[in-house]
């Protein structure tokens, strides 16, 4: 079967009809609010979090007792620098359709304490093994196969924890390499620490620049690029309808994607000279990751069009509005018209832009036949787009 891009799901069921539209409406009064979507399937349950905290405060309890508060607390600052980076690089991928903060905040934890700690809980169940042979060698297969099977292993669990708990959010495949790179950046962050406090115990003030540049400067996106190949794969199945269990087999295959590729990375620092490799595989690679997030978002842009030319079929939108809600450029215009209209009303434009695309998303789901809800979230978002139009244009 052809489909419209090499990136698109086939369908899975026959869409549901979509209502007549509605004549022309008013602004809706402060009295009368759209209604608001179920958060169940959109939201972190609080029984993660409390999983989350009991763990932090067990790590932070391993930092402090064997790197001690003041290299802690230095790597820990210099952490946040790569950090931030990060995050603020995925806030540009996540921005079409926001993910729920819930879910976000969620996955950056799951990277940064309970992956963490299970991979240090390996380390030190395996160091016995290692420790009774060449310690050349040891090193070896800490880095190159220990390291990257364990550590994305754990970092995967997360995404899947995530794909489970967030079913209704988790949409596709820009939502999937959204939530792997905030795993991945989250566990980069703690590791980060260790790495910076262990630099700076060992190596002074040179030894901590050293590390810094390396992971840093030169590797920020690392851990980010490997989790993101289990997102993806993740994202695929579930824009495919796939159920958890059939998710399996794409989540595992996703894993030995980031599997190979953190080998790869690790295996050059220790077997060949890593800065050649840097700028002949590594460099390449990342770009290669940024071209294909590239792709992905345009395809999300393609799915939103498609998605809301069912409405302007129906009459509910025009031709105009369906250009201007589902085109990064015509976004863009239409944020800055919006500014030109009395009082500002850029934030009331977004509004409507955040309905629509939501909209399109829960439409798509229907489509595909995965969530048995969609439809009601069809109605919802219909009815909250529309409220957000008359509240843009009404006086």
């Amino acid at each position: 079967m052809a489909f419209p891009s090499p990136l698109a799901q086939p369908p899975h069921a026959a869409p549901a009809p979509l209502p007549a539209a509605a004549p022309p409406l008013s602004a809706p009064s402060a009295a009368v609010q759209p209604p608001a979507p179920p958060r169940r399937g959109r939201s972190a349950p609080l029984w993660l979090f409390a999983i989350v905290i009991v763990a932090a405060l067990a790590l932070a309890a391993y930092l402090l007792t064997f790197l001690g508060v003041a290299a802690s607390v230095v790597g820990m600052i210099l952490a946040l620098l790569p950090l931030t980076g990060v995050l603020f690089a995925v806030h540009l991928v996540d921005r079409w359709e926001p993910e729920p903060r819930s879910l976000k905040i969620a996955a950056v934890a799951w990277g940064a304490v309970i992956a963490v700690g299970l991979a240090l809980l390996v380390d030190l169940l395996v160091a016995p093994a290692l420790g009774v042979i060449d310690p050349a060698r040891a090193d070896a297969l800490s880095a190159v196969i220990q390291a990257p099977i364990v550590e994305e292993a754990a970092k995967g669990l997360g995404v899947f924890a995530i794909f489970l708990v967030g079913r209704r959010a988790f949409d596709g495949p820009v939502d999937g390499v959204v939530y792997g790179a905030l795993v991945g950046a989250g566990f980069a962050f703690t590791e980060n620490i260790l790495y910076f406090a262990t630099s700076l115990l060992e190596g002074g003030v040179g030894g901590i620049t050293t590390t810094f540049a390396l992971r840093g400067i030169l590797s920020p996106f690392a851990h980010v690029m490997f989790t993101s190949v289990t997102g993806y794969a993740l994202g695929r199945a579930a824009r495919a309808g796939a159920r958890p269990a059939a998710a399996l087999g794409p989540w595992i295959a996703g894993m030995t994607g980031g599997i190979v590729l953190h080998a790869l990375w690790n295996g050059s620092a220790v077997f060949a000279d890593f800065f050649a490799l840097y700028v002949t595989l590594q460099v390449p690679l990342f770009v290669a990751f940024v071209v294909g997030v590239l792709l992905l978002r345009r395809e999300e842009s393609r799915l939103t069009w498609e998605r809301l030319d069912d409405y302007v079929s129906a009459g509910w939108f025009s031709p105009g509005e369906r250009d201007m809600l589902a085109t990064a450029r015509g976004r863009r215009a239409a944020v800055a018209w919006a500014r030109t209209l009395p009082g500002d009303r850029s934030a009331r434009m977004k509004a409507f832009i955040r309905e629509s695309t939501s909209l399109a998303a829960a439409r798509q789901r229907a489509i595909t036949g995965r969530d048995p809800r969609a439809i009601d979230d069809e109605r919802i978002y219909l009815a909250r787009a529309v409220a957000a139009r008359a509240t843009l244009l009404g006086p």
